[in-house]
């Protein structure tokens, strides 16, 4: 008699593991990990509160059906049974990561909250230059409430998407001004306000750039360790 005969409940968990790991890994690995143990963009599930919390799919489904978009996690369309599957997987992942020894490969909020937060409004406000560009009451407002963890941290040391602007000047003495799309030793390019993508050679005009970003970049070789923490601890109060 064959197994399926004989353990019909194994042959079918077996089946939905399988079917749920490959559903994971076409649409959900790219960010959240092959394991569900975070990517480069998704969080670690197999630590994550909401599966803790999930009961056959209450808490999941909902979250895979709908998305997350202000996280800029997107929608599936996915059957039913597929869903199943796919909240079976993540379940096993987080049982076999609970399982193992050594040390996790996440970062919880907790690790990014030991410095102190008054050191950080003082750099902020002095060494660090921060406030030349930024407000806690303005473009940093709320900001603890939009990122956490390392998503902030990240974005403190070096924001992702950056925009730099352009202002180039023409022999005729005309400037035009846009969005840095391109710039290196032989060409300068840009995105105007029309729309439209206009370059030139570096040897042929006269150029200034504003990137706001570069300050953030110039000061990765000026923090120290109690820098990074005490900035963090000082954001997370915003």
């Amino acid at each position: 008699m064959g197994l399926i005969a004989i353990c019909p409940v194994l042959a079918q968990s077996t089946l939905v593991q399988t079917t749920g790991n490959s559903l994971f890994q076409q649409n959900c690995a790219f960010c959240h990990g092959r394991d569900a143990a975070g990517g480069e963009t998704g969080p670690d599930l197999t630590r994550s509160k909401v599966v803790a919390e999930d009961v056959a799919g209450n808490k999941i489904g909902p979250i895979v059906r709908n998305g997350i978009p202000e996280k800029g996690m997107p929608k599936f369309v996915l059957p039913e049974n597929d869903i199943a599957s796919v909240v079976a997987f993540i379940h096993e992942a987080k049982t076999k990561a609970e399982s193992q020894n050594g040390g996790r490969r996440g970062v919880d909020v907790s690790d990014l909250q030991t410095g102190n937060a008054e050191a950080g409004k003082q750099y902020f406000n002095g060494a660090g230059g921060c406030s030349g560009c930024h407000s806690p009451t303005g473009d940093l407002a709320g900001i603890s409430k939009r990122h956490a963890g390392l998503s902030l941290e990240q974005r403190m040391l070096n924001p992702p998407n950056a925009t730099a602007t352009v202002t180039v000047t023409l022999p005729t003495g005309e400037t035009v001004k846009g969005k840095m799309m391109h710039r290196d030793e032989f060409t300068i390019a840009l995105r105007d306000d029309a729309g439209r993508y206009r370059s030139w050679s570096t040897d042929r005009v006269k150029y200034t750039v504003d990137a706001p970003a570069d300050a953030h970049v110039s000061l990765l070789a000026k923090y120290s360790d109690a820098d990074i923490h005490n900035l963090m601890a000082y954001l997370q109060t915003l």
